[in-house]
């Protein structure tokens, strides 16, 4: 009797979205990744069009576009990402005017995180090889930020960082390297200025 054989799990194909998370090469052009990022682009529209006065309105755009948000989680528009369903929040978030996040891959914000105006956060990026690059193929590197953070005006948080509890990132940042708990660090590229 000839029986078929099930493929191995290490043998199946892949999706685009599978390697996108796990850290791998990615073509962002695939179908369900575009069908993805143009239905957050749909939500984010809608929120970033709405009154103060339409709070039921955001509530429900946010949990459309996260799947889960946590309690006390305020996000002033306009606001944009590419998915919303690899962002995390925790407790208690403060997102301000015009920031931007990339979550390609999992971005993570803590209890009580504070995010000034103008922060964008970048799990996305390309390869550095030209060659590769020009293959369409991307990456993308989660991001972790630490319970009680604040991070400034205008900070730019770097694919694969991961900045410790209780630190402040100064405005105008640049973090391209893990920052370790309950520091001050500022600069470009940010440094440790102080240790609390």
């Amino acid at each position: 009797m000839n029986e078929r054989r099930q493929p191995q799990e290490s043998q199946m194909t892949r999706s685009e979205l599978e390697k996108m998370l796990a850290g791998e090469l990615y073509l962002a052009s695939d179908p369900e990744l575009v069908a993805a990022r143009t239905r957050a682009r749909r939500i984010t529209r809608h929120f970033n069009a709405s009154t103060e006065e339409e709070i039921e309105k955001r509530a429900a755009l946010l949990l459309e576009l996260f799947g889960s948000i946590g309690v006390g989680v305020e996000i002033e528009p306009p606001f944009r990402c590419d998915y919303g369903a690899n962002i995390r929040f925790g407790e208690r978030v403060f997102v301000n005017f015009d920031c931007v996040i990339l979550d390609c891959a999992r971005v993570t914000l803590g209890n009580g995180v504070l995010i000034g105006p103008g922060v964008h956060i970048y799990s996305a990026t390309h390869p550095t090889d030209p060659e590769l690059r020009k293959s369409g193929r991307e990456l993308a590197l989660p991001v972790t930020i630490g319970d009680d953070v604040w991070i400034g005006g205008g900070v730019r948080i770097c694919p694969g960082v991961t900045i410790g509890a209780n630190t402040t990132i100064g405005a105008g940042s640049v973090v391209v390297n893990d920052v370790p708990p309950r520091v001050v660090a500022v600069g470009n590229p940010c440094r440790i200025v102080r240790k609390l």
